[in-house]
């Protein structure tokens, strides 16, 4: 066999490797709703339940991208400094919200029920939260960043057709008009938070 044979072979090896660890959307999510379902049947306390939740929480959200989604228009107007802290600041905000609410359910039951591929980038995968007696089923849509194949990450809840990720661009934004779109505003408010 010559070299460009070897070289070919080689790569389409390579290329067959790296695409066999490509995660399908609608896998990853199911896959990470079976977790947490893991998590919140345990019998364990809520606050360990909300220290693995937040694990989880840390391996399968792009909570950077989201935090500067929230932020709208306004994440232009800061420096590298202010990026950095409202980073750590949303992380910690998001973390604390996210688990705190998840670990109030117990055992939820989630089935994917299909996904839509909207780009390169972006799959929605619908899923139905399954009804009790004490709650009715609700849909849930997942919008998934899958730029990364091998590492797809969640953007986005939709909740009964409510964006989650917009509902809370809305809430910074008011809290940013109300104090003249000053950011360390927003910054109070989420260290406030995360403290509490």
């Amino acid at each position: 066999m010559d070299k460009k044979k070897i070289i070919l072979v080689i790569f389409l090896y390579f290329l067959t490797l790296s695409s066999s660890f490509s995660i399908e959307a609608d896998v990853f999510v199911q896959s990470t709703v079976n977790r947490a379902s893991k998590i919140l049947s345990e019998n364990l306390s809520k606050d360990e339940k909300i220290e693995k939740l937040k694990i989880i929480a840390e391996e399968t959200v792009d909570i950077k991208g989201i935090g500067f989604y929230t932020l709208g228009s306004m994440r232009k107007n800061l420096d590298d400094d202010q990026k950095k802290k409202y980073s750590r600041l949303f992380r910690e905000y998001f973390l604390k919200s996210f688990s705190s609410r998840l670990s109030e359910y117990t055992n939820p039951e989630i089935d994917v029920l299909s996904k839509e591929v909207l780009s390169e980038n972006y799959t929605i995968v619908n899923s139905l939260l399954k009804g009790t007696s004490e709650r009715p089923e609700v849909k849930i849509d997942w919008r998934v960043y899958t730029k990364n194949t091998e590492n797809p990450l969640i953007r986005d809840l939709i909740i009964e057709g409510l964006s989650l990720a917009r509902t809370q661009k809305e809430e910074f934004a008011s809290i940013l008009n109300s104090n003249d779109n000053d950011i360390s505003a927003l910054f109070k408010t989420l260290d406030e938070f995360s403290k509490n």
